[in-house]
């Protein structure tokens, strides 16, 4: 889905196998249904259903988001396919229609406010891509400060926005290119011009092909040494998204470019057509990208930057093996695939690569998203440690989750800085990098004026869009005092991340040791209702009895675990 600068990629002759090679457009979401049968049997359940049980994945759908679908077809493909030609206006007279906006040209306002005279500013050359709405050509500066160079130019035309929502989306992927350009793994903006017929995306022209060539010139994968560097650009331009509040929504080999054909050649992101803000609290329901690499939960129609990073393990996956996760031959097949099946770690050459290796991508293709790493955590994790290019960014997850424990109970805080005594020398690394980039005092204390100033260094206009500077706003402005380390570290431990981790039941028995000698206590059931904030309509003494230990009337290891998850009172009601 999307464009960009790489060559059109031509259908191999035989789909019986997993190959990483280019296939057909059939598993594009915006692509034909072919109407073949899956490969292979399902039958591991949908992770989290009882927070999806409305998601188009399901045959029980009985009710779907305003916006989209007043009925439901059959498979996800098609659901997706439905909804990117209703996006897109490419819906033809006799197929059913989907209501969702404008559904004709009158009345759209197709002035985007762009410098006009693209042609006496550059010459077109050769195509070098095309997609479904557009197409990419190189191009030549003829004056100006690009006089004489090249460049590449994506070309939109204006007939092929025929709703409100293509044109918000052109609008919005200049934008998000003009705050984001200047990053070392980021295409290069130059400017954006209109005429009466295209929009004209002007951009750095990377000659060095696509992440997707480069892989099959190897043979279809590559060294651990090598898919480390790879990772690491893919890494570094992913978290500087994410921290300005831009989900990329389409992240694959064919969308990284190398500058050049020099073997040690950057690597550059392109394609933000199908990018998108989204705040820190907040979540997005549109059911965009590329089969192979979209997360579960964007299947589901409920998902943030988290999806960004499946996408990233999908790619790590290929890199390290060279086949996909997650493959069938139709796209309801892959959708299934990706819902209800897990990827193959048994097969060579896994058992060969380092445990490190396997762990890194396993944390990235964790279904749950609220397990996944962070685009930051995952730069920090033990496989790419020590790699020469490696910057740990600031990480938006800390702010969450720093804001969550401030309103946490007191009984909560103790569980917390129990469990922080149990991490480890890589997982207290990542959170002394964070804590460093927040500006401690000379005392070695973090204020919460402080998480504002960090974001405010790092900061673009991307921001002002994707309204970070709000929700960062709201952790800044909280009264309580200031952070030390050890307490910076209860205070940004994931809870559901551990419990992602082979380990998690090391960390969870330990922390409840050093809760038992230092922060638990003879409670009864009516007080840990309060401490926990639960409504009068909860019936605390069916609910909390295991909860509490009956010999001493302390909390007992399952009131512990259930304490660090910081259960909620919506959360009782709906058990």
């Amino acid at each position: 889905m999307g464009l960009c600068h790489g060559k059109p990629i031509e259908p191999p002759q035989n789909l019986s196998e997993n190959p990483i090679i280019p296939i057909d457009n059939e598993q594009e979401l915006n692509s034909h249904h072919t109407g073949k049968t899956p490969k292979f049997p399902f039958y591991s359940p949908s992770p989290l259903p009882s927070a999806f049980k409305n998601s188009p994945a399901n045959s029980s759908v009985t009710s779907t988001p305003l916006r989209f679908l007043k009925r439901v077809p059959p498979s996800p493909a098609k659901h997706i396919r439905a909804l990117l030609a209703r996006r897109h206006g490419s819906i033809k007279p006799n197929e059913a229609t989907i209501p969702e906006g404008s559904e004709c040209d009158i009345g759209l306002d197709k002035n985007f406010g762009y410098s006009k005279n693209f042609d006496s500013h550059y010459e077109l050359g050769e195509e070098v891509g095309r997609g479904h709405f557009g197409y990419t050509s190189a191009a030549k500066g003829k004056k100006g400060s690009l006089k004489g160079h090249d460049v590449a130019v994506k070309v939109i035309p204006k007939s092929k926005m025929t709703t409100a929502i293509a044109i918000e989306d052109v609008r919005r992927e200049v934008k998000i290119l003009r705050a984001l350009t200047g990053h070392r793994n980021l295409v290069q903006f130059y400017d954006a011009y209109e005429e009466e017929e295209n929009v004209y995306i002007v951009m750095e022209l990377c000659k060095g092909g696509e992440l997707l060539d480069r892989i099959l010139a190897r043979g279809g994968k590559y060294s651990e040494e090598d898919a480390k560097a790879v990772m690491v650009q893919l890494l570094s331009v992913v978290s500087y998204c994410h921290l300005q509040g831009v989900v990329h929504r389409d992240l694959k080999p064919e969308n990284f470019l190398f500058c050049s054909k020099d073997e040690n050649s950057p690597l550059k992101a392109i394609d933000f057509g199908l990018s998108d803000y989204v705040k820190p609290d907040e979540r997005l329901n549109d059911i965009v990208g590329s089969a192979y690499y979209v997360a579960p939960e964007v299947l589901h129609r409920s998902y943030g930057t988290e999806a960004d990073m499946w996408s990233i393990g999908v790619i790590a996956y290929i890199l390290l093996c060279g086949s996909r996760p997650f493959w069938a031959r139709t796209e309801s097949g892959i959708f299934r695939a990706i819902l209800k099946t897990d990827p193959n770690f048994d097969e060579v050459p896994w058992p060969s690569l380092s445990s490190d290796a396997v762990d890194f991508v396993k944390r990235l293709l964790n279904k749950d998203y609220r397990k996944r790493l962070t685009a930051a955590q995952a730069l920090s994790h033990p496989w790419l440690a020590g790699h020469h290019d490696v910057k740990i960014p600031l990480d938006m997850i800390v702010y969450k989750l720093v804001k969550a424990y401030v309103y946490s109970s007191s009984l909560r805080k103790s569980a917390l800085k129990a469990l922080a005594k149990t991490l480890t020398i890589p997982q207290l690394a990542y959170l002394r990098d964070q804590f460093t980039l927040l500006g401690p005092s000379k005392s070695g204390l973090v204020a919460l004026p402080n998480f504002k100033t960090a974001v405010m260094r790092n900061s673009t206009d991307a921001m002002k869009d994707s309204r970070v500077f709000d929700f960062v706003n709201t952790v800044s402005s909280l009264q309580y005092r200031k952070l030390d380390f050890e307490e910076f570290c209860a205070a940004s431990i994931s809870v559901h991340q551990l419990e992602g981790m082979e380990s998690w039941e090391q960390h969870a028995r330990r922390g409840y040791e050093f809760f038992e000698k230092e922060g638990n206590r003879p409670i009864m059931i009516e007080e840990l209702a309060s401490e926990l904030g639960l409504s009068p309509s909860v019936p605390v003494h069916v609910v909390l009895q295991d909860w509490i230990r009956h010999s001493d009337g302390k909390l007992s290891f399952l009131g512990f675990v259930r304490l660090l998850h910081g259960v909620s009172s919506r959360a009782f009601q709906k058990a």
